[in-house]
């Protein structure tokens, strides 16, 4: 059976990319991301599916900035985890 879709630039140059670097068919390719997402879609809870894009506000955009850019001291758990703690 074979699929006509109209993607995004970005989305046919990072297809095209992969596919020379890893020697690996477009049509192999495509073919197992949609097996792998239709099987994702069906076995995991509908929270653990995370979209590849997030549509934010302006404000919370601004925030999610901020908090990027800020340098804060990691927290007591953070630096037990890091350190192997449980």
């Amino acid at each position: 059976m074979q699929i006509s879709a109209e993607i995004s630039k970005g989305t046919r140059e990072l297809l095209e990319r992969y596919s020379r670097a890893h020697g690996v068919k477009k049509q192999f390719l495509i073919e197992r991301a949609l097996l792998h997402h239709i099987q994702a879609l069906e076995e995991l809870p509908a929270n653990a599916i995370v979209p590849p894009r997030i549509v934010v506000s302006e404000g919370s955009g601004r925030k999610i900035a901020d908090l990027l850019t800020k340098r804060q001291k990691p927290t007591r758990e953070l630096v037990e985890l890091m350190r192997g703690g449980d």
